[in-house]
């Protein structure tokens, strides 16, 4: 059982530390005087969200959402800006950031933790725990190679050493590799995507198979957080919908992370407007239409697609451009809805969320 004493010794500890957990856990804001300032939890761009960097009415670390009246110190702020359901997870994190051992277990704990079910949840839970922030690692090198530069997001993480197997019979290889989280509506996490690289991180790794998910995927997708909570985007490939993302980082989105997969996601309460991000294949088809009809009977009134210039997204980025691809998606959009987007302020460095 988690005391309340642990918890406010960690978060007096990040406290001391305010600006670097900013820094690893919000990257998409600034320093402004004596705070940090960004978007929300969710790290997306902007100025809601406000982090005390020094001690003064308030205390280093404790902060507040203007537009959510979310409030707490940096443990919660870590909690939230992962996607944890408990703070038991929050704490672990909190110990790793600051290099600090884990507490002893209680003696009727003392045994080793029995091994999770092979691609269950809870095996997916463990991994997506175990790796770090992509901030500076082998995962944001891939990504900057498929033109997303500067990208920071709860959702995604890296782990150094991933098994990997081709087969059953295959004998077990470790690999680093970029993870995202697949979670269910209300933020659980029920699966893991993952896509090993190269360990320069140009590319991917050099295996048969070199992106594979574990845990529960039906209705369940990589999802990324934003302010225009009656929007939403999906996609099928991960990369494809970070692309999207560089045009509207504000707009909630998720990724199907296949094409069946997209087809049978769960959209969550409170959308008004559905934008899916087609795949200019004929599976990519059958999969928006799929989600169109499924959206329409779960009462969302208003879903349009949006089509891709070249084959996919990503692969628009790279031949159109952030501006460009702004561009392009701009006049597919309500025309209302065109405030949401944001134009990179230099070519080629998009920051999501």
């Amino acid at each position: 059982m988690i005391t309340h004493r642990p918890a406010r010794e960690l978060a007096a500890a990040l406290s001391q530390h305010a600006e670097a957990v900013c820094r690893t856990y919000l990257s998409n804001g600034k320093r402004q005087g004596n705070y940090w300032v960004v978007g929300d939890t969710g790290n997306n761009p902007g100025r809601s969200l406000y982090v005390r960097l020094t001690p003064g009415r308030k205390a280093a670390g404790r902060w507040e959402d203007a537009a959510t009246g979310q409030y707490g110190d940096l443990l919660d702020l870590i909690q939230a800006a992962c996607g944890f359901t408990d703070l038991r997870a929050a704490m672990d994190e909190a110990r790793r950031f600051l290099a600090l051992p884990c507490p002893q277990e209680p003696k009727e704990r003392g045994a080793p933790r029995a091994p999770a079910p092979r691609h269950s949840p809870e095996s997916a839970r463990r991994l997506f725990r175990s790796a770090k922030p992509i901030a500076g690692t082998p995962a944001a090198t891939y990504l900057a190679s498929r033109g997303l530069v500067g990208i920071s997001s709860a959702a995604l993480r890296y782990h150094p050493s991933c098994y990997y197997k081709a087969s059953d019979d295959a004998p077990r290889e470790s690999w680093p590799a970029l993870l995202a989280a697949i979670t269910d509506i209300q933020g659980m996490i029920l699966g893991v995507h993952r896509t090993w690289l190269d360990r320069s991180g140009a590319g991917k790794a050099p295996v048969p198979e070199p992106r594979k998910s574990m845990g529960y995927q039906i209705g369940n997708g990589a999802r990324f957080s934003g302010l225009a909570a009656h929007l939403m985007m999906a996609g099928e490939g991960l990369e494809s919908v970070l692309s999207v993302r560089v045009a509207l980082p504000r707009v909630p989105a998720v990724a199907g992370l296949s094409a069946h997969h997209l087809a049978v996601l769960s959209i969550g309460p409170g959308v008004k407007r559905l934008y899916i991000a087609r795949d200019g294949d004929p599976e990519g088809t059958r999969a928006a239409d799929a989600l169109r009809e499924r959206a329409k009977k779960a009462g969302i009134p208003d879903v349009r697609d949006l089509y891709p210039y070249h084959d996919d997204f990503n692969t628009d980025l790279f031949r159109l451009g952030s501006a460009g691809l702004a561009g392009h998606i701009a006049v597919q959009l309500v025309p209302e809805d065109r405030r949401w987007l944001t134009r990179p302020r230099r070519e080629g460095n998009a920051r999501v969320a």
